[in-house]
């Protein structure tokens, strides 16, 4: 398992890539719409292969026939970083290893970006939402592959909360990723051409 991308929730794609741009001091690129849940999204090339997205209900796209990933459904407030998602070899293998209510594998497209994402049914996954997202992409092509580089690379990601040790103690070492005991948030660290920034 492997740290993949960082995805920042908004109430609108406006107000969650704002906050990205005003905490980074960069500028996101485009990105696209995802169909199955309704949502679309904008994003941001970091170093070493890893990738942020901002992402929002699409208020232009039809209601989906399922719960929105990312808990986006009881999404509400300020934006913020809301999820982290790893990279998976397989899948299916991995969600066995997990407790239940990580989700099941749903087959997604986007352009020539073909992969499986773990959803939970409630689409809200475990440890308030702060379990990571398991991804599997599937080819050759990855989006960080097809964004500009921003010159921003993550330092570390610390995921705080109440039973950060128990999260830990599942996941195993992930580089880049540490675990604190607190109320449930996500904090990114960056180095960027404007220095250390933080991201919430």
């Amino acid at each position: 398992m492997l740290l993949d991308h960082l995805a920042v929730a908004g109430e609108t794609l406006e107000e969650a890539s704002a906050h990205i741009e005003q905490a980074l001091g960069v500028s996101l690129q485009a990105g696209g719409k995802h169909e199955r849940f309704g949502t679309y999204n904008r994003l941001l090339g970091l170093k070493d292969g890893l990738y942020l997205e901002a992402i929002a209900i699409d208020p232009q796209a039809p209601n989906p026939e399922r719960t929105r990933w990312f808990n986006l459904d009881q999404f509400n407030g300020a934006p913020r970083l809301s999820n982290w998602i790893c990279k998976v070899p397989d899948i299916a293998a991995s969600l066995e290893l997990f407790p239940d209510g990580v989700g099941t594998p749903i087959d997604l497209t986007r352009g020539a970006l073909r992969w499986q994402m773990a959803i939970p049914p409630n689409g809200r996954l475990p440890f308030d939402n702060l379990f990571p997202a398991l991804i599997q992409w599937h080819g050759d092509l990855h989006p960080a592959q097809m964004l500009q580089d921003s010159s921003c690379r993550l330092d570390r990601l610390v995921v705080f909360h109440p039973d950060a040790l128990d999260l830990a103690k599942l996941l195993g070492a992930l580089d880049r990723v540490v675990f604190d005991t607190g109320p449930a948030a996500l904090l990114a660290e960056f180095d960027t051409p404007h220095g250390k920034r933080v991201l919430e």
